[in-house]
């Protein structure tokens, strides 16, 4: 028998058949109709969650079915957060689109721009100096050491354990601190840019670093008293959100909750990039397969990742911070201004006073941006979340043809229904929180 959709139709036009479709019902949607599952329908309750729910990690919305306190399915809605930043790179020059891609996943802002600068350089077929790849491996740790300590302090709230959730906000307070001498800002840096990084280390920051690093240890130290030892904290943890190596491979599942099944994949290893295979740390796995695995396996990067800033630190040499191609560096000199920032007055009294050309360039540079050779590249970095990938095409022109970006939280959320359906309601809150989406890299 034939049934009539009544909320999509079509019409014979000139130009052919149009189709026309609208919202549906709730009920239809989501509701006992078609749902294929056995018992009386009253026995089902569909509940949404999110995407303003406190425990839903951000804004994410899921839709699940429920047979008393068990999950028979789960949905994953997303799109609240949506900002149109790989579109809106097309309108923008090559360097301006650092300024867009590092607001994507703005927990680990420092490797958007890096994974995206590390592809237009490649369009360009340029080396950056190796100051500059030194300064980016620095920052980019101490920003995964920033992103894995809200990732624990938010789990720690959406669990209820709030001391895991302020201490954790509480140490990343000093990360960030450091990152704004370095950078200038919190969050959303625009520090990495094509051909090296935006300015050199201020004066004093190699040694408030190690000042940091003197002290971080205790504090790591402090929330596995807090947290791994606790009997509550390990039984919402163990057995639950579980996902072996052939489920993650199957979707796609990258960073730590790939290695937490057992598999230690990290592109700093596998697919070397920025100098990594020349740092000396290891790749922390676990064997469970859960979110009290993913839990150790973040814990246990953060203090690899800080004895990488060590040995960045020791690394350390003077040179550039930007390459010498003129038609690349922007802005045409960087060094500091008296307002901390920008170019020099030197700079400044070149252009405006000495040069025309000088200042013509400038003008050029800053406005319409230099040209990148036609082409496609992918490069990847290994995110806090896992592989970060971009793939960026070029049409000879002074901005890109095309962006678009492989994010692991995007890609991590299909886990949810493989992680949740068939456990308790209160297991999906772990679930969730042990993949640890950024919905600013999900909704990009």
């Amino acid at each position: 028998m034939t049934t009539t959709d009544p909320y999509a139709g079509s019409r014979e036009t000139t130009e052919g058949r149009v189709y026309t479709v609208t919202g549906g019902d709730w009920d239809l949607t989501f509701g006992s109709g078609g749902s294929g599952l056995d018992g009386p329908a009253e026995e089902r309750l569909v509940v949404n969650m999110g995407p303003q729910h406190p425990s839903t990690h951000g804004v994410l919305r899921l839709v699940l079915d429920l047979e008393g306190e068990t999950v028979t399915k789960a949905r994953v809605v997303i799109g609240y957060l949506h900002t149109g930043i790989e579109k809106n790179v097309e309108y923008r020059t090559w360097t301006q689109g650092t300024t867009f891609v590092t607001r994507m996943d703005y927990l680990a802002p420092l490797f958007n721009e890096t994974g995206y600068c590390l592809a237009v350089e490649k369009l360009l077929g340029i080396e950056v100096p190796e100051r500059a790849t030194t300064i980016r491996v620095l920052v980019m740790e101490l920003n995964r050491i920033a992103s894995h300590l809200v990732g624990l302090a938010t789990f720690g709230m959406e669990m209820g354990a709030l001391t895991g959730m302020t201490n954790g906000f509480r140490e990343r307070e000093l990360v960030l601190d450091l990152l704004e001498e370095i950078t200038g800002l919190r969050m959303n840096h625009a520090y990495v840019r094509p051909g090296g990084v935006a300015q050199d280390l201020p004066e004093g920051i190699e040694a408030r670093i190690r000042e940091w690093l003197a002290i971080m240890p205790e504090r790591v130290a402090g929330f596995h008293r807090l947290l791994t030892g606790q009997p509550i904290w390990q039984r919402r943890l163990r057995d639950v959100g579980y996902l072996d190596v052939t489920g993650c491979v199957a979707l796609g599942v990258t960073g730590p909750i790939l290695r937490s099944a057992g598999l230690p994949w990290d592109l700093r290893k596998v697919e070397p990039y920025c100098g990594y295979e020349t740092y000396d740390f290891e790749v922390p796995t676990a064997d469970t397969a859960d979110a009290w695995g993913r839990y150790l396996v973040r814990m246990a990067e953060v203090n690899e990742s800080m004895k990488i800033i060590e040995q960045a630190l020791d690394r350390l040499r003077p040179g550039p911070v930007m390459v010498e191609d003129k038609k690349i560096a922007w802005p045409a000199q960087l060094s500091l201004g008296a307002d901390g920032m920008g170019n020099s007055l030197d700079h400044v009294k070149h252009i405006m006073g000495q040069s025309m050309e000088a200042l013509i360039h400038h003008f050029k540079l800053v406005t319409e941006g230099f040209r990148v050779p036609a082409g496609q590249v992918w490069t990847a970095v290994e995110s806090p979340r896992g592989e970060l990938g971009f793939h960026v095409v070029s049409d000879g022109g002074t901005r890109p043809f095309r962006v678009h970006v492989r994010d692991p939280s995007f890609t991590n959320l299909q886990a949810t229904a493989a992680m949740s359906e068939g456990g308790m309601i209160a297991d999906v809150i772990a679930a969730i929180a042990s993949i640890d989406p950024v919905m600013g890299g999900v909704d990009r």
